[in-house]
Formats: C-alpha cells, structure tokens, sequence
C-alpha cells in the first residue's frame, strides 16, 4: 500500500476518532439536540454515552498509531527495494 493510503486513512480515523469522542461529548453536555448518526453514541443512556464516546477516541488513536507504524514500515521496504535497485 502506498504511503498516500496510510496518511488517508489515519486522517479518516482521526475525524472519525474526534467526531465520535470528544464532540459527541460536547453535543451531549452544550446542546439540546438530540441524538443522530452522527454522534451516535448520544443514543446511549447516562454515564454509558460517555464510555464509548471515550472508547471511541481511544480505539481510533490505536488505529492511528497501528498505521503509523505500518506506514514507516512500507517506506522502509521501499527504501530497501530501491538501494537493491542501485
């Protein structure tokens, strides 16, 4: 997979992350709109909205790291085929 998919796919994780986490916390708590799919985790009841809001944060930080290790990874592999190509 090419570098440019990596560095995608950690920025659709990252807004995902923050959409999911920390602003349907803010909904939540600032405004009086009710649940959607965007913030899906205001249809949950009480103190459980905010564990998987939290959750959601998380796991989408562990995704971010996972594809930042898989990313430096591929450009090592890359460097190692073009100094074999030399």
């Amino acid at each position: 997979m090419d570098e440019a998919w990596y560095r995608v796919g950690m920025v659709v994780a990252l807004f995902l992350g923050a959409w999911e986490g920390p602003i349907a916390i803010i909904f939540r708590v600032f405004t009086d709109k009710g649940p959607n799919p965007l913030v899906a985790a205001n249809y949950l009841a009480g103190p459980w909205c905010y564990v998987v809001a939290g959750a959601a944060a998380v796991i989408a930080f562990g995704v971010i790291a996972f594809l930042e290790t898989r990313r430096t990874r591929a450009l090592a592999h890359q460097d190692d085929r073009e100094a074999e190509a030399r």
